[in-house]
């Protein structure tokens, strides 16, 4: 799991998208937080980080999916799953590997974001300081949630060998789980109480509850189960995939 691990971090960063990537969502957050009217900080009125952590499930939409698409989908285009498939390495090391090299990755991206709170403390006033721990349980929360869209988008990178493909499902995927039942909890036809319930099905929910700055275990058992949930699912699709690829050569 370590060479996978290793050789995932090598590949993201020996090519130029890699770095793209990391830069597009950086710029991005810069100028929705700064720049952009309806968001920035600056018009805002308040020393507070709300308006990012408002925005970055949406941004993360974007990162976690340029970073998943090409987890199976190049292995598969390239033939490596079948030399992989000859190490002494189970599917399940195989996916892990690649999994937390994903998170590593997306913890990267998120670090430099931490000067937005150095930088917004500096501009209250001296007597006033940030909410610390509404920072902190949003932090925690959105690293959660990244961590579960990079389930989400392992999986469905292991669907097809197009990488474009693999973008594009694990964008429509991520939305519908994190804002979809939401939205569906919202329509008239639920408003007799089932709609609590509906929304609580949803990423948005927990992760606007973590966000108040009250860790509950309950968000962090639902975020962990529908992680494991993907990544069963994961390892389902990659046997399934490569026991076509085996029975086609043997034909």
């Amino acid at each position: 799991m370590r060479s996978i691990f290793i050789k995932e971090i090598n590949s993201f960063f020996s090519s130029v998208m890699g770095y793209v990537v990391l830069l597009v969502f950086l710029i991005a957050c810069s100028l929705f937080l700064w720049i952009i009217p309806h968001f920035s900080i600056l018009n805002y009125g308040y020393a507070s980080m709300e308006r990012f952590f408002e925005i970055g499930p949406w941004l993360l939409f974007l990162l976690v999916p340029a970073v998943t698409m090409r987890s199976f989908a190049d292995e598969f285009r390239t033939g490596n799953i079948e030399w992989l498939s000859t190490k002494p390495v189970t599917d399940i090391e195989i996916i892990l590997g690649k999994y937390f090299a994903t998170l590593a990755l997306i913890v990267f991206a998120l670090i430099p974001t931490l000067i937005y709170v150095y930088t917004i403390d500096n501009l209250s006033y001296t007597d006033i300081h940030i909410d610390s721990a509404a920072i902190i349980g949003s932090y925690i929360g959105l690293f959660f949630l990244a961590a579960t869209f990079a389930a989400v988008g392992i999986f469905c990178s292991s669907l097809t060998s197009n990488q474009v493909v693999a973008f594009l499902i694990a964008l429509l995927a991520c939305y519908v789980l994190y804002t979809g039942f939401e939205q569906l909890s919202k329509l008239p036809k639920f408003a007799e109480g089932i709609d609590y319930y509906l929304s609580m099905v949803g990423m948005e929910f927990h992760y606007n509850s973590i966000s108040r700055g009250f860790i509950d275990s309950r968000d962090i058992v639902y975020f962990v189960s529908v992680i494991i949930f993907f990544i069963a699912l994961t390892r389902y699709s990659l046997a399934a995939r490569t026991t076509g690829v085996s029975s086609g050569l043997g034909r």
